[in-house]
């Protein structure tokens, strides 16, 4: 590497001159050594997986700017973060438990910490992210969970690299070549838990969902089951629409079991989500109708525990793992100097015992 090319690559906080390491960051070395800020942070955590020829080079960068002056390369690890900040909207989503170990998992083999926090529903995700790269001096951000309608302005106080994970941008302004994405195509796995019913037999379908409008993943899957209804020939019925404003497994057994006492028409009920459609369940077991007898029942997401219901539910699968997996892929790619990608990842159908009619 010759000096012109060192000195474009090295960030203005590095004096050349003096050969100081004092206000190099981790970027910085990777920048000089020529490999990705990941294969750094192995080297430095004396991770194994690392070949002997990028150890070298990071290591000769680390003597040559006195990276580590009377130290360890792990204490050096430390002093310069490799954290990556993981923030999960939706405390209470069993939904996420597997995505998350996932997460933390690929992280720890990538070389980075993972750095949590999770929020309520209704709490500013973007605020909350903005204190952690803030606060923990982060590499780069997962969002688990999230508004679909972000703007430029919005993510103007993000300054590292972010994933969004089980959601894309679908209503907002964002660029996509400014982010990543890693999610299902939530418009079409509702018009396929809506077209299992069709085939069913069923004609009269319910939605059961948080808000048809409300900037989240319910408004994109609220569009799938209205699409799937015109496809179909079928009339949307604005009786059939139990709102909740929640994803909670409590409120939509509340708010299924107050709008059955208004003896709606109906043979099935989709609902947006696992969680909302055990909700259902017992609601509609407490009303003296029987699934799949009386009331078929589809949903999306395939959380282990509906697994276990009695009778188990049928319902659109997504790859959860694979989900947290791709999300901290993309990520240690872009902070490595990669560009933004969205990836979209298909569901399976686990056609359980409630579909049936």
């Amino acid at each position: 590497m010759s000096a012109g090319n060192v000195t474009s690559n090295v960030s203005k906080n590095i004096d050349l001159h003096n050969n100081s390491g004092k206000n190099m960051t981790i970027k910085d070395i990777a920048r000089l050594a020529g490999v990705s800020v990941s294969t750094v942070s192995r080297v430095l955590n004396n991770h194994p997986d690392v070949s002997e020829k990028a150890k070298e080079s990071v290591l000769a960068v680390v003597e040559k700017y006195n990276y580590i002056p009377n130290t360890s390369a792990r204490e050096l690890g430390k002093a310069s973060s490799d954290n990556i900040g993981v923030v999960v909207r939706g405390m209470s989503n069993p939904f996420y438990t597997q995505i998350i170990t996932a997460i933390g998992s690929k992280i720890e083999k990538a070389g980075f910490t993972m750095v949590m926090q999770q929020i309520g529903t209704s709490d500013n995700e973007i605020m909350t992210a903005a204190m952690m790269e803030r606060d923990k001096r982060l590499q780069g951000l997962i969002l688990l969970g999230g508004k679909l309608d972000y703007t430029k302005e919005q993510m103007h106080c993000i300054n590292v690299p972010y994933v969004c994970c089980t959601f894309s941008n679908e209503y907002g302004n964002l660029d996509k070549a400014d982010y990543s994405s890693v999610c299902i195509d939530d418009n079409q796995a509702a018009y396929d838990a809506v077209e299992a019913l069709y085939k069913q037999g069923h004609r009269k379908i319910a939605v059961l969902l948080s808000g048809a409008d409300d900037g989240s993943v319910s408004q994109v899957r609220y569009a799938g089951y209205e699409r799937a209804l015109k496809d179909f020939g079928l009339t949307l019925d604005k009786n059939l629409i139990i709102e909740i404003n929640s994803y909670n497994i409590a409120d939509a057994y509340e708010g299924t079991k107050q709008w059955l006492k208004k003896d709606r028409d109906f043979t099935a009920i989709f609902a947006i989500s696992d969680n909302m459609a055990m909700g259902a369940m017992k609601a509609l077991k407490e009303a003296g109708k029987k699934v799949p007898e009386d009331v078929a029942l589809i949903a999306i997401d395939g959380i282990e525990a509906s697994e276990y219901m009695n009778p188990v539910l049928s319902t659109l699968c997504q790859p959860m793992e694979k989900m947290g997996c791709e999300a901290v892929k993309l990520l240690v790619d872009i902070i490595g100097g990669k560009s933004h990608k969205h990836i979209t990842l298909p569901t399976t159908l686990r056609e359980g015992e409630t579909l049936k009619s």
